[in-house]
């Protein structure tokens, strides 16, 4: 659990940050920097973080702990109470802790959508529509190379081309292609379990909730 969180800590960290500004932490869960007052530091993932390394330790204590111990009871293992009590209530503090955090924080959409749209996210997407006409991958491969370099040297985006542009590199490409080069296209698509599709995306969120209201 605290790998998790601490992985969710680190991007909360970096999203928050002025180099990508997706998110913004509610005032109650950080606080200001000693020099510079235009700074929010991210107290709560930060400390979440650190303390994930605490319930490491615990676990290697107990670990070490039993390593030699016979299969019965031994006096030795009186000394996992502690760890095993300062572990469970650091967990427990973090995930309450978090989910007072998460219910606070604002998402910056508007800045996410622009940095996806950035580095040619969905050239991809042109290679999965060449295959769906019939292309062998490797072909479809090339024609997304081609097409890249051509926006690099154009300084355009892959969907901003015209359909006379995308056809100077394969006569497969017609005009449904716009329906598959935007990002909600490229998004959408990915409808298997686990994907970033809404359809994906709220199911999940329906077992959750179900996995919630059970447990």
């Amino acid at each position: 659990m605290m790998m998790h969180l601490s992985r969710l800590s680190e991007e909360l960290i970096l999203w928050s940050s002025a180099d990508f500004a997706f998110i913004d932490l509610s005032d109650g869960f950080c606080t200001g920097s000693s020099i510079m007052p235009q700074k929010k530091n991210p107290d709560v993932p930060e400390l979440v973080r650190g303390k994930t390394g605490r319930v490491y330790g615990n676990s290697i204590s107990l670990l070490t702990l039993m390593k030699s111990l016979p299969l019965a009871y031994n006096k030795d293992m009186q000394e996992d109470k502690e760890p095993l009590f300062d572990t469970i209530d650091t967990v427990r503090g973090s995930l309450k802790v978090f989910a007072e955090m998460i219910a606070e924080m604002s998402i910056k959409s508007e800045q996410m959508k622009i940095a996806a749209g950035r580095g040619f996210s969905t050239a991809t997407d042109i290679a999965d529509y060449l295959v769906r006409k019939g292309l062998p991958f490797r072909n479809a491969h090339e024609v997304v190379g081609k097409t890249v370099r051509y926006c690099v040297e154009n300084t355009k985006d892959i969907p901003d081309l015209t359909l006379a542009e995308f056809r100077q590199f394969s006569s497969d490409i017609e005009s449904d292609i716009f329906d598959y080069v935007t990002l909600e296209a490229s998004v959408n698509a990915r409808t298997a379990t686990g994907g970033t599709a809404r359809s994906a995306v709220e199911k999940e969120l329906d077992l959750a909730r179900q996995a919630l209201k059970e447990g």
